[in-house]
Order: structure tokens, then sequence, then C-alpha cells
């Protein structure tokens, strides 16, 4: 069980602009129609918008889909010479964009540049009939950026050039809210990216795992948790740690072809439902061995589910001081095995699923050891 001395902050965050919280997470995938499809089909999400030629962008087209306050958006080239085509035919499918709505875009930028963040796009106004909206973007990790995206002078939905949609295809499951966005990072990377994180966002250090919290009988890896101030935002941070053999991260790195976003993490309203009906629904998950329900209430002490359910559905549980949290892993959803989703759901429990890792990575290595890359 997690402490709360191990969940206690080793410094306290202090944002150096005003952040209110993620505003969307944008995905560069080969055919944007067909990816919308599965995760409204497959998760419930709902097209809510879109962009492309007939709203004007020429070089691009976007869908956007949204499920309680989670908003993805994934966006495919027009044309080869596009970049988004270079960034696709490099990492695959996979998250470009981690959008962070800030009360002022210019001050963001300008405070994040500064401070030592590489610029990626200058503050731009993009303006419709709801108003106008204000977007910057700096680089962090790998190929992946941070949009700043200013909106008290924006009355629309989403964005300018996104033309409403309206959706029938599949009923929401429960999914809430983002809880964390995982990174995985190269060889003694982690502390670096943790820095930038601290010195250009003013997050703090919330929580740290070494290679004996988080390793097996094969592989092992390091990571550290940042987060801003009201903690709604969380950055869980990996690195490669020695073991006998590859570690997932290296596994990740390998055919991502670099640092990149891991996995999404997602709140559920309830798990149990959300992942009956992804189940229903085709969605593959990571198993764990049946023995890890033998002795869980022994572990976590009491919990309102029952066991027999959450074995049924290979939901795992991890306690901490504050209560216990639900979580479970889907499999890799692109052929190279890079990007994947976690969902949780927090009953008081601030963990990050500790007591669960050496399980979890033991059944990640069992489907790494069938792709011969373990």
């Amino acid at each position: 069980m997690e402490t709360s001395e191990q969940l206690r902050e080793v410094e306290q965050a202090q944002d150096l602009f005003k952040i209110h919280g993620t505003h969307h997470i944008e995905f560069y995938v080969g055919n944007a129609k067909q990816a919308a499809y599965f995760y409204r089909r497959a998760m419930g999400f709902a097209l809510t918008g879109y962009c492309g030629p007939e709203t004007g962008v020429r070089d691009r087209a976007s869908y956007l889909l949204e499920q309680g306050k989670v908003r993805l958006v994934l966006t495919t080239p027009m044309n080869p010479e596009n970049p988004i085509a270079d960034h696709i035919y490099k990492h695959g499918d996979g998250v470009r964009d981690i959008a962070i709505h800030v009360e002022d875009a210019e001050e963001a930028y300008r405070i994040a540049t500064e401070r030592g963040a590489r610029g990626v796009m200058e503050p731009v106004e993009f303006s419709d009939a709801n108003g106008t909206v204000k977007i910057a973007t700096v680089a962090t990790y790998g190929d992946t950026v941070h949009s700043f995206v200013e909106r008290r002078n924006y009355n629309g939905a989403f964005l300018p050039n996104f033309a409403p949609r309206q959706d029938a295809l599949a009923a929401p499951i429960g999914l809430k809210h983002v809880d964390h966005v995982v990174g995985n990072v190269d060889w003694n990377k982690m502390e670096d990216t943790v820095n930038f994180y601290k010195n250009v966002f003013g997050f703090s250090r919330f929580v740290s795992f070494d290679d004996k919290d988080i390793s097996t009988e094969y592989s092992a890896l390091r990571s550290t948790v940042v987060a801003n101030e009201n903690k709604w935002i969380k950055f869980p941070i990996n690195e490669p740690a020695e073991g006998l053999k590859k570690s997932q991260i290296e596994e990740y790195v390998k055919f991502y072809q670099g640092a990149g976003v891991q996995h999404i993490a997602i709140e559920c309203q309830d798990i149990l439902q959300s992942i009956a009906t992804m189940r229903d629904n085709g969605v593959d998950f990571m198993v764990v061995p049946g023995s890890y329900y033998d002795d869980l209430q022994e572990r976590v002490g009491d919990i309102q589910e029952s066991i027999e359910d959450l074995r049924k559905l290979n939901i795992l549980v991890d306690s901490d001081d504050k209560g216990y949290m639900l979580q479970i892993f889907t499999r890799p959803l692109e052929d190279r095995p890079t990007l994947f989703f976690e969902f949780i759901q927090r009953r008081g429990g601030e963990s990050f699923g500790k007591g669960n890792f050496k399980a979890l990575f033991e059944a990640i290595e069992r489907d790494q050891a069938e792709r011969g890359n373990l």
C-alpha cells in the first residue's frame, strides 16, 4: 500500500501562468474518419465537430470527439507533403498535442520560452462568428507539443473552423475526464523532462517510483509524476532502467521512433459498466492471472465492488491512506506496440497503481514476448 509520505509532493507546485486544465488531446492519424468511427463505436465518444476542406481548412481534416469532459481531436493530412504526414510516417498514429487551457496564451508562451521551452508557433488568433481564440505552441519531449489555448473572448463550443456535428452512432459509456497523460522518454532523460516541467510550467514532483518499485524478473523502469498547482494536470514520465531483458519503455521508444505519449488515463463514473461495455464492443485489455484476486481484499482492505465482478473483467485495485482506486489497461490500439489507454475509478485514492505494477508489467511482458521484443 502506498503511504501518505509517498503521495505527498516533494515540492509545492506554483503555476507560472494561469492554467484551467486540459483543453483537448490531438492525435495525428493515417485515416481520421475511420479512427473516429473506432472511438465512437468502441468507447462511446460522440462526434461533435469537424474541420476540413468543407469548413475552409485545406491541408487537413480533424474530427472532434467528446464524452464527459474528455475531448479528443483526430487529425489526418490531405496530402503527403504535409508535415503531419511526416509525423505519421515516423511515429505511426499517436498523440501530437496535449493542449492546455490557459487564461492568457501570449503570457504563457512568453514565460515558457523565456524559461527554456522551444517555441513551435507564436501566438495566433483564430476567429469566427463566436469570437476569437488565441493559440500558441511549445515543444516538450520528442515530437510532442503543448498548445496554449485562450478562450476568454470566444463563446463557441470548441474552436474556430470546427463545424458542429450531431452524432447518434453510440451511447456514452460513463467516461468523465482525463486523469493523467503518461510520457515515455529514452534512457536517462526522465530527470531532464521532469525539470522541464518544473522550470517552464512551475509544476511539482508529485510522486516518484524507482526501479525497485517498478520491476519484474526481466525488466524495470523509473517514473516520476509531475503535477500543476491544482492537480488537474498530471504527467507521469517514464524511462527505462537496467534489467535482464528489454523493458516496455525501450520497446515503445524503438517502435515510436523516439519519446512520446505512452497512454492516456481516463476516469470512469462506473468502471464496471464502462469496461463491460467496451469488452462487448471489442476493446482488447491486458490480462492478469486469476490468482491476483485470491488475496485482493487482504492487500487493499474493504472495497464496494464484488471481487468476482473485478476478476471477471480483469480490473485491478490499489489503495493508499486516502482510499482506493480501480484501474485497467487496454492493449496497444495501434499495430505498433505504442499508444494504449488506461481507465480508472477513484474512490478517494490518489495512487497511480503502485501495488499493481508487478502484475501489470508481467502481463505487458507476456505480450512483448509474443511480439518477439522482450
